[in-house]
């Protein structure tokens, strides 16, 4: 009768385990030492090696010849412990014997010495779906069992257990196996059973694995069915996944906005019977490929792909905003909720889709938007290098022209200040104020008063952190939304450095008043707000 290879290739020796070094060799420490506890609790995602490592143990503690703490497997305890002849290992399913009753039967059962073996072995697997009441009933025998009596529990929930079944228990977490151990096994495995196995079809039988060694061994054994040469075609059929050039496909719709094409392929994809579930997943994972080919430089441990495909990921990273993968991401895990419960998948993961297509991302603004604002945020700093803008009334184009340099223009002295305007004295030490005074209209030069007044006074540049001002009747009015910008100002040693920082900026000395006007509400769209200030230089 055949076997599955998850079963026939299950490790028989604490040798052979993949992936849990820290487990195995504190296990094989204490049997060289004799140093056995009466109780073991194993915890971990499914298919790490839990169950498997309980056998090996309860063949290792009662082993006539054992080797550096592994079993012999060759004694007939051994082979009669592995064959199920040997009725002193018990392996009992919590799942479906978890009443009080079944541990009061187990309990009078433990009291009886061993027939064959050196030690009765209990290995109560799916633990934390016992009942309270069993929990109770369990937890004399397990703090003070028979002197032949070994308990193993596994579970895959450790926080359903209580914490008086912890405390009495040596506790191993069995961690998610790594992609490349779980690799190394398949592929020696495929080479055992004669079938050719390439490397990237392991690698990509190991990414859906998601660290579990027994569902990679299942996976493999279906696409052993498919014939004996196994590539990344085999895998994806073999699976119902999409497959990495799919997956490919659908970022480059992504980056284009293509949505009559990326629902196509869903289509396509959903007609040859692609799970959608496992489509929505593995979208999801190649997107993070993504976000990590985006943002760190040697991604190379991080990706588990073939050198090939570590390439073309990062190039399409390049093609890609950080900000368009992350809200693709946020997508997907939205979608792959509601697929769950959902009457018709495919539905869901073509919204999913073609949100992730437009141009608008999970927030309010649009990655259009955003690269408009970005686009005129620099022409007009660009202002402050002597450039004006130029836009033409029935276009959105900007041009950029030389500014031709302004004729000096007598400031008038203002006779009455208005209502909404505070004005700060100045201090006598002020610099001295040129005879050309400076024309009216916004401060484009304004952070450069600000990093040179970050060098004369710290706590005042704080205050005026994210202010902006304007030049009008040979006045500084200053913009901000800090309450206590005018109590500051008015101080002298404050006012003193802020007058400075300007004459560094300016070269004259300039009157310093602080705008007292309540904050307009901001526009609900800051590409307007950008349009507008340009529009009110270009008339000053």
């Amino acid at each position: 009768m055949y076997q599955a290879l998850y079963r026939k290739w299950r490790p028989k020796s604490f040798s052979d385990v993949y992936g849990q070094p820290h487990v195995t060799r504190t296990l094989q420490s204490q049997l060289e030492s004799g140093r056995i506890s009466h109780a073991y609790l194993f915890t971990g995602s499914r298919g790490t090696g839990k169950t498997t490592c309980a056998k090996i143990l309860s063949k290792a503690v009662n082993c006539l010849n054992p080797v550096d703490g592994n079993p012999c497997n060759e004694c007939e305890i051994c082979k009669g412990i592995e064959n199920g002849s040997i009725l002193d290992v018990i392996e009992i399913d919590a799942a479906s014997n978890n009443g009080v009753d079944n541990i009061r039967d187990l309990r009078e059962e433990a009291n009886f010495t061993p027939v064959n073996a050196k030690y009765r072995v209990y290995i109560i697997d799916e633990v934390h779906m016992l009942s309270i009441g069993a929990f109770n009933a369990l937890l004399k025998t397990l703090e003070e069992p028979p002197s032949h009596v070994i308990f193993i529990l596994a579970t895959t929930e450790i926080h359903k257990l209580p914490a008086t079944i912890l405390s009495r228990c040596q506790r191993f977490d069995f961690k998610r196996i790594s992609p490349e151990d779980i690799t190394a096994r398949l592929v020696y495995v495929a080479e055992k059973e004669n079938v050719t196995l390439t490397e990237n079809a392991a690698a990509l039988i190991a990414r859906i694995a998601d660290g579990g060694m027994r569902d990679a061994l299942s996976l493999l054994d279906r696409c052993f069915a498919m014939g004996n040469n196994i590539d990344e075609d085999s895998v994806s059929a073999a699976a119902g996944i999409a497959g990495t050039i799919h997956l490919f496909s659908f970022s480059e719709y992504v980056a284009k906005g293509d949505f009559t094409s990326a629902l196509k392929l869903v289509s396509k994809l959903h007609n040859e019977s692609c799970d959608i579930d496992s489509l929505c997943t593995e979208l999801t994972l190649h997107f993070r490929n993504l976000m990590v080919a985006k943002t760190v430089k040697e991604c190379d441990g991080l990706i588990v792909c073939s050198k090939d495909e570590l390439e073309k990921t990062k190039a399409r990273a390049a093609e890609l905003k950080l900000s368009k993968i992350l809200s693709s991401i946020e997508i997907l895990e939205k979608a792959a909720a509601n697929i769950k419960n959902a009457v018709n998948k495919k539905i869901q993961l073509e919204a999913a889709i073609i949100k992730m297509c437009s141009p608008v991302s999970s927030g309010s603004i649009s990655e259009e938007i955003e690269e408009r604002i970005a686009s005129l945020e620099e022409k007009i700093n660009a202002l402050s290098s002597g450039k004006v803008f130029d836009a033409p009334k029935n276009n959105n184009s900007v041009n950029v022209q030389e500014q031709k340099p302004a004729e000096p223009v007598k400031a008038e002295p203002v006779q009455n200040e208005k209502p909404e305007e505070k004005i700060a004295e100045q201090p006598e030490e002020a610099p001295a104020e040129t005879a050309s005074p400076v024309d009216d209209g916004p401060f484009y030069n304004w952070s450069d008063v600000l990093e040179a007044l970050k060098k004369y006074d710290i706590p005042l540049f704080g205050i005026m952190a994210g202010s902006t001002a304007v030049i009008k009747n040979g006045r500084v009015i200053i913009n901000s939304e800090n309450p206590t910008l005018f109590d500051f100002i008015c101080t002298d040693t404050h006012s003193r450095e802020l007058a400075r920082a300007i004459y560094d900026v300016l070269g004259q000395k300039m009157k310093i008043a602080v705008s007292n006007k309540e904050k307009a509400k901001a526009s609900s769209n800051p590409l307007e707000d950008l349009k507008n200030k340009i529009n009110s230089f270009n008339n000053n």
